[in-house]
Order: structure tokens, then C-alpha cells, then sequence
């Protein structure tokens, strides 16, 4: 797998992701190899990540893409769409300049409905303000 891995110039923080999750996919599975399972065992290990070990959308993401990169690339399997898979949803990001948080809010990083330490200007003593 890893020559696989290697050949298209996966870096390699990825190859160590992608063998780690394989390894857990046959390891969940009782060592059983993965040219001998499908996509049902794939939904299973990946039901098992979002409902049982609730690991993040990105997460599960990477899990399935090692695997379907196992099979598709270094098995030479196409899979049926995995449907029966329970996803994980990704949460909606928080904005991430100031005014684009929570409605009514200072930002995303402060709850408060007025300024916040981290963005309020200074009055300095001439009475101008004085950004950070």
C-alpha cells in the first residue's frame, strides 16, 4: 500500500493516516482481508466512527477516503455508493472576522452583545480612538 501511496507523491503525514485506518478497518473486522469484505463492512466500520466513537465529519472523511483509496487504487475493486453509512455532520463554521458570529454578538469569539476586550478601541486621552 504504501508504493501506492508513494507513486502519486502522497506526502507522507497522509500514508501514515491512510495505512493507520486500514489497519484499524481489518483489525475491526477480525483480520480479515479487505479484498474479501465490501462495502458493508466499510458502512459498518464507518457507522462504528460517527455513532460509537462519534470521531469528527473530517475525521470519518479521511477514514473513508483511505479505504476507498485501498480499494479503488491498490485493490483494483470499485464499490457500490455507500449509502447506509450514518455521517457525521460537520457543525456550521463560526464567522471569523468581527460582526460575522452569532446575531446580536460582538464576534464570533465573544458572546457579549457589546464590545469585546479583544476588539473594543481605546480612547486615549485626547479622546481619539486607537485600534490595536
Amino acid at each position: 500500500m504504501r508504493n501506492h501511496l508513494r507513486t502519486p507523491h502522497y506526502g507522507y503525514r497522509t500514508e501514515q493516516r491512510y495505512v493507520f485506518w486500514v489497519r484499524r478497518f481489518i483489525l475491526f473486522h477480525g483480520k480479515r482481508h479487505p479484498a474479501d469484505m465490501a462495502a458493508l463492512e466499510i458502512e459498518a466500520f464507518l457507522t462504528l466512527l460517527a455513532v460509537d466513537r462519534q470521531v469528527s465529519a473530517s475525521t470519518q472523511n479521511q477514514a473513508l477516503a483511505a479505504l476507498l483509496f485501498t480499494y479503488q487504487k491498490v485493490l483494483n475493486i470499485e464499490l457500490p455508493w455507500l449509502d447506509g453509512i450514518a455521517r457525521e455532520v460537520a457543525p456550521p463554521l463560526a464567522g471569523r472576522a468581527h460582526g460575522r458570529g452569532k446575531p446580536g454578538t460582538c464576534c464570533h469569539r465573544c458572546r457579549a452583545s457589546t464590545g469585546c476586550s479583544h476588539h473594543r478601541r481605546r480612547q486615549d486621552h485626547t479622546g481619539t480612538s486607537s485600534g490595536r
